[in-house]
């Protein structure tokens, strides 16, 4: 393998984490706008989406330091596209929708699926735990979004997949890259099916079975 392919994995990931972390945080910033917080409310509840799942991963992983510290500059990102995006709803009059808050959570789920996958195995995990770890990178932002926004987590009660999405993603990477393909190609591969996934349960109205009481 040459030296050059694992260069384009890392830049290919950066990129992926970027898109991700803004992604759920528009998330965040939706769902916060839907709830009628304040502006420090609102982004605080974008922070948590961005930053909470890869954040559970670091810990589990004991990565040193977090992410979003040993990358201030993401903080400063964050903040300028929490204030735009409130400017830019509130000049345009939209009427943030928990519809319209479901994209960019698909695509930050896809894209935190496959790089918080890819993480843990550089990290040496085995393919399990690193599919496992992806999934919590991918939900848990989105758990503590509606945690914080008084809501039963939508991952767990709207029986639309979410985090099943999360896990097939995952094993396409580990599975990808057993075919020894490009590891930038792998992690595209999981991002486009996680998110292919997730869009197409709400597009549809896909639904796991719901818990019955027996009568």
């Amino acid at each position: 393998m040459s030296g050059e392919v694992p260069w384009v994995l890392s830049q290919v990931q950066v990129v992926a984490e970027a898109t991700a972390t803004f992604a759920f945080a528009l998330s965040g910033v939706i769902e916060g706008a839907r709830k009628r917080l304040d502006a420090v409310g609102i982004c605080v509840v974008g922070g948590l989406a961005a930053f909470g799942g890869g954040t559970v991963r670091d810990v589990l992983l004991d990565r040193r330091p977090l992410f979003w510290v040993e990358h201030a500059h993401w903080l400063w990102a964050l903040l300028i596209l929490c204030i735009a995006a409130m400017l830019f709803m509130r000049a345009r009059h939209l009427e943030p929708t928990e519809r319209a808050m479901h994209w960019p959570d698909a695509i930050g789920l896809g894209l935190f699926s496959a790089s918080g996958t890819q993480i843990a195995l550089d990290s040496g995990m085995p393919a399990i735990v690193a599919v496992l770890l992806g999934m919590v990178t991918a939900v848990f932002g989105g758990v503590l979004r509606d945690v914080v926004c008084n809501e039963i987590p939508r991952a767990f009660h709207d029986h639309r997949p979410y985090a099943i999405c999360s896990f097939a993603g995952g094993w396409v990477l580990v599975g990808a890259q057993a075919l020894a393909l490009p590891g930038w190609v792998a992690l595209v591969m999981a991002a486009l099916v996680a998110t292919g996934l997730r869009v197409a349960a709400v597009a549809l109205d896909w639904r796991l079975p719901a818990w019955r009481a027996m009568p």
